[in-house]
Order: C-alpha cells, then structure tokens, then sequence
C-alpha cells in the first residue's frame, strides 16, 4: 500500500466522510473531509469538520489546505475544479451525486473537463452527454452506523421520505396491503446519526423518488441512498416498480466501494 494523503471538499449525503473513514480504516490513507455546516442541516459530516464560512471563504480555506494533500476529491462543489487544477499539478477526482449534473453534463463541461477522472454516483446520471470517460461508482453505505439496532417496532408497515413522489408509494403500499408513514424530510428533518433507529422501526421501505428535470418531475430509476441504508438495516425496500428487495448489495458495501476507488487513487499516483 501507498502512503496517501487524500482531502475530501463538499460532503454531499455524507459521501466523502464514508469514504474518509473506510479508507483510512482499511489501507491506512490519511483523509480529510471539509463541509459548509449552513449546507448539512442532516449532520452528514460523520468524519471531518464543518465550516461555518462564506462561499467565498469556505473555498478560500480549500484551496489552501490542499496543498498538503496528494490526491484532492471534489464532492458536487465543480466550480473549484478549475482553480485547484491551475494552483497545483495534483490528481483531482469530480465525484458528482444526482442533482447537480442530472441533465447538466454539456452546462458543467468547462468544470469537469480540468478533473482527472470523474464518477457518478447513480445509474440514471448517465445519458448521450454523459461524458465517456465518467465511471459509475454506486453509493457506499457505513454499515457502523447502519444496521439492524432493534425488532420491527411497526410490522406490516411500510416507510417512506417524501420525495414528490407520495402517489407512487400509496400506491405501492395498497398493493402490498401496507400501512404507510410518509415522512416530510424537509420540515421534519431527521438527523443521519438516528436515521438508522428510524428505518428498523419499520418492516418496510418504500424508494419512490421524483426531481426535477428539464422542465418537469421525473422518476428516479436508482436507489436512493435511504433505501440503502434500509437494506442495511436488514429492512425489506419495495423500489419504484414495485419489486421487493432485501439485503445489501456488496456494490455498496464500503469495503467493497473503497477496494475500487482505492484502484482509482493508485492509477491517478
């Protein structure tokens, strides 16, 4: 293994604290993680710190702590891209995760067009402008903070975090014969350290999930990372078609996740 030094910018669903934690854990890097706090109302920066700086501050700090690190991994925060790479001759990943390149590819160009190598969290990101190059890395999940904490508390009933998507789930859930609770996860915000708790309260999860896209709501054909976080909690997820399905895949197993981007990191050196 290679001594690496790896400094994560943006933290968007709590990706780059996974990713910070499960590879120092497993190959002994030295990682780092630095979030806006204004922009992680859930406490997703598990590993890392917040800043309580401006955008122009906040950038400002990134900028100059990247300097001491020897591979710089850009979470959705694109505009930096192009100010990294004209300061230091360093390996830069741009890791988009759906709404800030879903239908924006061509839009975002002039920014990944200066990374290294660019990846894609979900499947439906990639379309005609998806650059060639971008590589498919599906979501990690820490399986420290997600698994089975306790008994179904509410059997034969489904959850669900609305996501302009509320028909689909009533739907699914009175084919299934299931009660179901939707949660306003935007007024009622719960934090990401007690979501696990949540989810094991329930037999269920239902994945129905609408964004906008170019000019309407359209359905998002992926899991979402709740529903993964579900099947960690040895939680049953019905998806937006209906289907149930159970446990997690090893895909998004962190092992498993930081074993491929660990590859990428050694590639880049």
């Amino acid at each position: 293994m290679i001594e690496l030094k790896v400094l994560h910018i943006w933290n968007t669903a709590g990706v780059g604290s996974i990713i910070a934690k499960y590879m120092d854990k497993i190959y002994g890097t030295e990682s780092w993680v630095i979030m806006r706090k204004s922009f992680d109302r859930f406490g997703f920066t598990t590993y890392g710190e917040y800043c309580n700086h401006n955008a122009y501050f906040f950038a400002l700090k990134a900028l100059l702590k990247a300097a001491k690190y020897d591979i710089i991994h850009v979470h959705a925060f694109d505009r930096i891209v192009p100010f990294l790479k004209s300061i230091y001759n360093k390996p830069l990943i741009l890791h988009y995760h759906g709404t800030d390149i879903r239908g924006k590819w061509n839009e975002r160009r002039k920014y990944w067009k200066k990374a290294d190598i660019v990846l894609y969290s979900t499947r439906d990101l990639k379309n005609g402008e998806t650059p060639k190059h971008a590589i498919w890395l599906p979501n990690p999940v820490d399986t420290e903070l997600f698994y089975e904490k306790h008994p179904v508390k509410y059997p034969r009933t489904a959850l669900t975090m609305s996501y302009k998507a509320n028909d689909i789930a009533k739907q699914i859930a009175l084919n299934y014969k299931l009660k179901l609770v939707i949660h306003d996860r935007k007024n009622n915000l719960i934090p990401y350290r007690e979501l696990a708790d949540i989810l094991c309260d329930y037999e269920y999860y239902i994945d129905a999930k609408r964004t906008y896209y170019k000019g309407k709501h359209i359905l998002i054909k992926d899991y979402s990372k709740t529903a993964l976080e579900a099947l960690a909690c040895n939680r049953k997820v019905i998806r937006w078609d209906g289907r149930i399905v159970e446990n997690l895949p090893e895909q998004h197993k962190p092992h498993q996740f930081v074993k491929k981007l660990y590859k990428i990191y050694s590639f880049l050196l």
